[in-house]
């Protein structure tokens, strides 16, 4: 008998992933935690039934939420990562020599856990000793730190329940007082093809916009997740993500990268016609 994960709240499609084994299963204080072993796309990680990363795919999504700003900022020496508990984005940051520390803020400690334990691709850059960990509340911890970052990446979950805040103007407003005065912020806005999640991203626009003077959108491929489109936000207070890509040290580093490359950085800012009618965005 075939045994399927069903991801299945799009209301009207969903997605379906052939499982071999159930490797964990468990409840935090915050959510249900499910690592299953698919046939032939690697480990996937699911929380409260949505597919968070799967080894099939999950390149595309955090090598774009990572190289698009560092290949940006001329000297990006201090990252923070609100969320990011599969370990996937603090892998990709820490490909970056010039980066020196690494803060990564995750509510919930059994999601780094079981990522560390059962899908070391992701988990195993947890020890990395540029990278430090706190276990708690993204809001609060930008509400109230001293520190001040080169670049912000919010690798949060959908714009449900907890992480609501992680989509709102004054989360926001906190990003850009913690950033330095060339700083940038990334951030997953969802998709805008999904008939379920496309609503959340008018609004989310609509909020960078009103606190960053310069907030532009792009594009990733990323197969496992509803659509297979997904976007991020570029926002800064100084650069320009075209004019000011870093090629020399882009061709320099020489990274083995799957998805990222010079060209995509250039043309992922590139969007259709409904996605520019969505955000506002002239054509």
């Amino acid at each position: 008998m075939s045994i399927w994960f069903v991801e299945d709240d799009m209301r009207v499609y969903g997605l379906l992933f052939k499982i071999k084994k159930t490797l964990f299963t468990g409840e935090s204080k915050y959510q249900k935690i499910e690592v299953f072993e698919t046939e032939e796309m690697g480990r996937l990680l699911a929380l409260d039934g949505m597919v968070m990363s799967c080894e099939y795919d999950e390149f595309s999504y955090h090598e774009m939420i990572a190289h698009v700003p560092l290949y940006t900022h001329p000297n990006p020496r201090e990252v923070l990562i609100v969320g990011g508990g599969d370990g996937g984005t603090a892998r990709e940051v820490l490909k970056h020599e010039i980066v020196e520390s690494v803060d990564m803020v995750e509510i919930d400690a059994e999601v780094v856990e079981v990522t560390k334990k059962y899908i070391p691709s992701l988990g195993r850059y947890f020890d990395n000793p540029k990278l430090r960990i706190y276990i708690e509340d993204g809001l609060k911890y930008v509400e109230k730190t001293n520190r001040k970052y080169d670049i912000i990446l919010i690798d949060g979950s959908d714009p449900v329940g907890q992480a609501v805040g992680l989509f709102s103007k004054e989360f926001y407003t906190n990003c850009k007082s913690i950033l330095k005065d060339d700083g940038i912020m990334v951030s997953q806005t969802e998709t805008p093809y999904d008939v379920t999640l496309k609503k959340h991203v008018p609004g989310i626009y609509r909020n960078l916009k009103s606190v960053f003077p310069e907030t532009r959108m792009y594009l990733a491929h990323v197969a496992c997740y509803p659509s297979g489109m997904w976007s991020f936000s570029f926002s800064s207070k100084k650069y320009d993500p075209i004019k000011d890509f870093q090629k020399e040290r882009y061709e320099r580093d020489n990274l083995d990268l799957k998805y990222y490359n010079s060209a995509v950085h250039k043309s992922c800012f590139s969007l259709p016609n409904f996605v520019k009618k969505m955000i506002n965005e002239k054509s």
